[in-house]
Parts: structure tokens; C-alpha cells; sequence
């Protein structure tokens, strides 16, 4: 079995292993040592990257206690290697590691529920719970972590007998077989966990809990820490103030800023929508009785155009057909209740660099061509 100095010390980065053994596992080599720093992926924290004798280590994995390091190149068997951990990239995993139990452990104990589901994703960690909570109940469990965090509690590590573990209340995801590595902040969280962590809180920095959504029977909270979360409210803040600076507000008045433009806005799509009917009005009126109608006007919604359609198609009586838009592109909409357009959908896709298609009264698509091209096609028929 290889020695996991990672469990002595998550701060090395640094050491020097024997190898054990090195076989090719397709582009990759397959290596084990007598002892490593390399963590594998575990218990929802991904695996540790860096380097051993010069070869690059792309991924670490665990089989009955032994760790495998698959490399990008061979390494002899015997030979003496110096491992160099990405120590960036393994901080990082251990302030989300920390601070997710720090979270689950006062969420838990305070909603009397478990932690289903954990995994530290790229940009952010996600953590399952089978409860149901508020928006006002994820903010108190922010507050409570953050307040412990800087607290700077020391952790503890244990690896109890069955006997001491029997009398344990800690968490646990699932059942659990062979030694139990117990991970305790004390006031915070008592877990069976194999990851690796900072050894005070104070160095997760901070945390912050940024969704919270309904999933299956409980709720999926997306979390960042540490230098994540610095990054994330970084990005936040940068937002919102190029917003007050487009909406003249201040940086802490945005939200009402929005709701004013919104409110406008509201009022303005109103008192669109009402020219634009008497404008449609006007234009089936002109088209009364005329028959067949080709109508090419500037840009408008899809919504606008099926409308504007509709109301020429019943005034003038046969096949309307409205384009909207302007250069080389146009939405279009044809109607004619009592034929079939199904075939004249396929001829202006052809024809017209289009597509589109829909029910035999009714076709709608878009084409990339010019207002001569659509009248010259009409013009054929």
C-alpha cells in the first residue's frame, strides 16, 4: 500500500518516492510509489496535478490502498523521483473542501438535515440537501460560517477503533467500510471525509453562498471559497458598477435604478404596441379586398410579424406574405387559411436561402437575401 503523505501533511508539496511499478495505460503511464503527496480524486474533491521525476502528472487515482499517478511519460522502476504537487490548484480544493463542511456541518445541525451530494466543479462547489430552505435561510448559514471561519478554529483528525466509532455522532454521505478517517471543526462539523483540508479555518477566507435551487427532494447551493469567492464578488462588484454607471446610480442603488427602467420600459412597449396596431390597421385597411399580398417591411418581432400577417391575410382575402427586415436578411410570414403553404415553404427555402416551414395554413422562417430577391421570386409566381 503507498504511504499517503498527503494525510501527514496537505501543506507538502514537495517529496521524494520510490517507484513501485510504471505500465502504459493507453497515451499514459500508469506509476506507484512507496509514498505520495499526490491526492486522488475522492469523496467529491478532484484529483491533484504536478509533476514526478520530470514527467507530468495528469491524474491521481486510488485501488485498494494503492495510488496511481498517470503520467505523460515512463518512469523506471527503483528509481528515486521528486514529486512537486500543484500546490495552487491543491490549496484551492482544500479552502472549498473546508469550507463546505464548515457549511454543510452548521446547515445540518441548525435544519436538522444531510448533506446528499458534494462536488468542487471548476468555478464553483455544489452541495445537495434534503430540505427545503429560503433565501433568508442560506444568508443565516453564510453569516454563521463566515463568523466561524474567521474565528480561526484549528482542525482535528481521528481514526477511531469501531468501538470509538460507534459512539461518534458524526456526518457521513454514505456507508462506510474499513479504517474512518473522522474530520471535526469543533463547534462547526464532525465528518467521515478523505479529502484534504486547511488545518485552521481562518485560512479558507471566506465563503459565500451564491444559489440556492430546488433540486429533487431538497435544495443544490452552489458555494465559492477562499479565492474563488474573492474572485466571484470581485466580478460581481465589477458589474455592477459599469450599471451604475450606465443608469447614472449609485453603486448601492442599482436595484431601484432597474426597477425605474423597468417600469419605463413597460410603459413604453405599451404605447408601442398600441401604434404599431393602429399602423397594422392601416395597412389591412389598404389591403382590402386585394387578394394576394406581398408586403416587405423594416424589422419587427416575431409576434409583430405573425400579427401584421394575420390582419392583411383576413382583409384582403388571399395569400399574404410579410418580410421583415432590412440588408440581406428578413424574417418571413405567410398565411392562407384555406390552402397549403407547405410546398411554397420548401420553394422559398431553396431559392431564398431559407429556412422555415409550418401547418398548411400557415409557414414562417427567415431567408438571407436581398428585397429584390424576394420580389423577383413573387414575381415569378
Amino acid at each position: 500500500m503507498t504511504e499517503k503523505l498527503y494525510y501527514e501533511d496537505s501543506f507538502l508539496a514537495c517529496f521524494e518516492g520510490t517507484v513501485t511499478s510504471c505500465e502504459q495505460d493507453g497515451d499514459r503511464w500508469a506509476v506507484t510509489l512507496d509514498r505520495t503527496a499526490f491526492y486522488p480524486e475522492g469523496g467529491g474533491q478532484p484529483a491533484d496535478q504536478g509533476s514526478l521525476g520530470g514527467a507530468g502528472v495528469l491524474d491521481v487515482r486510488e485501488k485498494k490502498g494503492e495510488i496511481f499517478h498517470f503520467c505523460d511519460r515512463e518512469l523506471t522502476v527503483g528509481s528515486v523521483v521528486e514529486g512537486k504537487v500543484d500546490f495552487q490548484r491543491r490549496f484551492d480544493f482544500m479552502q472549498q473542501h473546508s469550507g463546505e463542511h464548515i457549511v454543510s456541518g452548521i446547515l445540518c445541525e441548525r435544519f436538522h438535515c444531510d448533506n446528499v451530494g458534494f462536488h468542487i466543479g471548476h468555478e464553483l462547489v455544489t452541495i445537495d440537501f434534503n430540505a427545503e430552505l429560503s433565501t433568508e435561510d442560506v444568508k443565516f448559514v453564510e453569516k454563521l460560517a463566515n463568523q466561524y471561519i474567521w474565528e480561526d478554529h484549528e482542525i482535528s483528525v481521528q481514526y477511531p477503533s469501531p468501538a470509538e466509532l460507534d459512539a461518534m455522532e458524526y456526518r457521513s454521505k454514505k456507508a462506510l467500510e474499513g479504517q474512518v478517517r473522522i474530520v471535526s471543526w469543533p463547534g462547526a462539523d464532525c465528518c467521515a471525509c478523505c479529502g484534504t483540508h486547511v488545518k485552521r479555518s481562518g485560512q479558507v477566507g471566506l465563503v459565500k453562498l451564491i444559489s440556492c435551487q430546488k433540486f429533487r427532494e431538497g435544495v443544490r447551493i452552489e458555494m465559492a471559497a477562499g479565492e474563488r469567492a474573492l474572485k466571484w464578488c470581485g466580478i460581481i462588484a465589477g458589474q455592477n458598477t459599469r450599471v451604475s454607471q450606465m443608469l447614472s446610480a449609485k453603486p448601492g442603488e442599482t436595484a431601484v435604478a432597474v426597477e425605474r427602467l423597468q417600469k419605463e420600459l413597460t410603459a413604453l412597449r405599451g404605447r408601442v404596441a398600441e401604434l404599431e396596431e393602429r399602423d397594422f390597421a392601416r395597412i389591412a385597411a389598404d389591403c382590402a379586398g386585394k387578394g394576394d399580398v406581398l408586403l416587405i417591411e423594416g424589422a419587427m418581432s416575431a409576434g409583430s410579424l405573425r400579427k401584421l400577417c394575420g390582419m392583411v391575410q383576413e382583409s384582403a382575402g388571399g395569400r399574404c406574405a410579410v418580410f421583415a427586415g432590412d440588408g440581406d436578411g428578413f424574417q418571413y410570414a405567410v398565411s392562407w387559411p384555406e390552402g397549403d403553404l407547405r410546398g411554397l415553404a420548401k420553394e422559398i427555402n431553396a431559392s431564398l436561402n431559407g429556412r422555415g416551414g409550418g401547418k398548411p395554413g400557415f409557414i414562417q422562417g427567415s431567408v438571407q437575401c436581398g428585397e429584390a430577391g424576394i420580389r423577383g421570386f413573387f414575381e415569378e409566381r
